[in-house]
């Protein structure tokens, strides 16, 4: 599993993409990639594809190990407009792609269970666009997406295997670290 995050420059102008290669049997980083790009488009609430997806792709391009899934801090399907940026970035890399994202963009869920790992499907106008999961006994949900050639339980599966005691799965909380290093080393 690969898992992808971004950070700004202090001045706004540039962008830096990290994917972080996670052997969840091992539990261990195998690679790590970044990219800085310039921001080319200005932000737009629910189009954050289009200023974060160039720098995540140009890294992407950079590993050397092949994941078999990617996953974005982000959402997939459960998305105002369906196509969120774990959709835009599984599709351009035509691999499968995960959304699990810390923020509520649309839908309602039932409150999940409070063990490891309850969850209740996230819905909008009668369609399940994700699920709410229970990450960390006690903590908030997080809410998992199709992004793109995977199906819903496959992804809740994927972030359940690789969390390691608190709220965010590790590789994404790795990326964001290994994201932010390499932001301020600009």
């Amino acid at each position: 599993m690969a898992a992808g995050d971004v950070a700004f420059s202090p001045d706004g102008r540039e962008l830096t993409a990290a994917w972080l290669v996670w052997d969840v049997r091992e539990r261990a980083v195998r690679e790590v990639a970044t990219a800085r790009r310039p921001v080319r488009f200005p932000y737009v609430p629910g189009l954050l594809s289009f200023r974060e997806a160039p720098a995540l792709l140009a890294a992407a391009r950079r590993l050397v190990i092949e994941p078999d899934v990617f996953l974005l801090d982000g959402q997939g399907r459960a998305h105002p407009r369906r196509f969120g940026l774990a959709c835009h970035v599984g599709v351009l890399l035509d691999r499968p792609a995960i959304g699990c994202g810390k923020t509520l963009l649309c839908g309602r869920y039932d409150e999940p269970g409070h063990r490891f790992g309850a969850s209740t499907p996230l819905l909008d106008d009668g369609e399940i666009i994700g699920r709410a999961v229970r990450t960390r006994p006690g903590a908030r949900a997080v809410y998992v997406s199709i992004g793109h050639r995977v199906e819903l339980a496959g992804a809740v599966r994927a972030v359940l295997a690789c969390c390691g005691g608190v709220r965010i799965p590790e590789p994404a909380r790795l990326a964001h670290q290994a994201v932010t290093r390499a932001a301020r080393s600009a």
